[in-house]
């Protein structure tokens, strides 16, 4: 689909013979695509030096940066650290964990300029919603952080702000959702998302943020009206910041899932250059989707 609607101009990493071979196979046109063989590439031994510089320090040997530059994420890493390569972003995750995803981004391409923290969303489009943006809304974090704290949560929360912005084009209106919605319930649990909302507001004065709120007065402006009448989301919350991954990673498969939504991610924020994890049980749809997310991330 990228390659028909031309949106991106995509480079395969991997054998050669092997990537056409499962094409042939699946009866894929591929002619459009540039496969690079990381062992086979006019660029192996520049990149084998280039790894090695970047993590000596940490007891990386040339022995060990030959071995890990034939493996397609690190060598697309690499390509994404050579300015020259003219590689924008990178999509994996089909058949790789998100660790083995995530580890060599920030070993090689590291965290972004005033980015204090990695995490990763995903955009849900509901068909036929009329909550948060026409039925768009993100989900974070809902990938990468287990069990984020209050000062983490604050810096998901900057981040997705961000990118719903550049992904949606729309203001951000942000809920930290909990199971209580303005001390209907105290624990430690509830506080952390009372914490993390006005440490988010000390950050970016400008930001339309409220917390903890319950998901139905985070997204339905009656309930909202109901439950926390003085929120100045008014139930119209389009960025969704969950308390913890299990939170985050549950409610978007049971969306995903039971409302039919199409689910884009997990995709990455705060690496130096786009990176995005697909889930290993996408489809060719998802991983169409999350290419043009990522070109839209790298034109920004």
């Amino acid at each position: 689909m990228a390659l028909k609607e031309q949106y991106a101009n995509i480079v395969l990493i991997g054998n050669k013979e092997k990537i056409q071979e499962k094409a042939e196979k699946n009866k894929l046109d591929i002619s459009g695509a540039k496969i690079i063989d990381p062992c086979n590439s006019e660029k192996y031994d520049e990149y084998v030096n280039l790894l090695y510089e970047l993590r000596k320090n940490k007891g990386m040997t040339i022995e060990n940066a030959k071995e890990l530059v034939k493996n397609p994420v690190y060598y697309g890493m690499l390509m994404l650290k050579d300015e020259k390569s003219g590689a924008d972003g990178l999509v994996s995750g089909a058949i790789h964990s998100t660790s083995d995803t995530l580890r060599p981004a920030l070993q090689i391409l590291k965290t972004a300029p005033g980015t204090k923290l990695v995490s990763a969303f995903f955009v849900m489009v509901v068909p036929d919603c009329e909550y948060g943006s026409n039925g768009t809304f993100i989900f974070a974090d809902s990938g990468l952080n287990e069990n984020p704290d209050a000062e983490s949560l604050s810096e998901i929360a900057i981040s997705s702000s961000k990118s719903f912005r550049q992904l949606v084009q729309k203001e951000p209106k942000i809920a930290m959702l909990s199971y209580s919605t303005y001390g209907s319930a105290k624990s430690e649990l509830t506080q952390k998302m009372i914490d993390a909302t006005n440490l988010t507001r000390e950050k970016d004065k400008n930001l339309l943020v409220d917390g903890e709120l319950q998901l139905d007065a985070a997204i339905i402006p009656e309930i909202a009206a109901s439950k926390a009448p003085e929120s100045p989301l008014k139930g119209k919350a389009n960025v969704l910041i969950f308390p913890d991954l299990n939170a985050g990673n549950i409610g978007y498969k049971l969306v995903q899932r039971l409302a039919k939504a199409e689910a884009y991610g997990p995709l990455c924020q705060g690496i130096a250059r786009p990176v995005n994890d697909l889930s290993r049980g996408c489809s060719s749809k998802d991983v169409a989707g999350v290419i043009a997310i990522t070109a839209v991330q790298a034109q920004g």
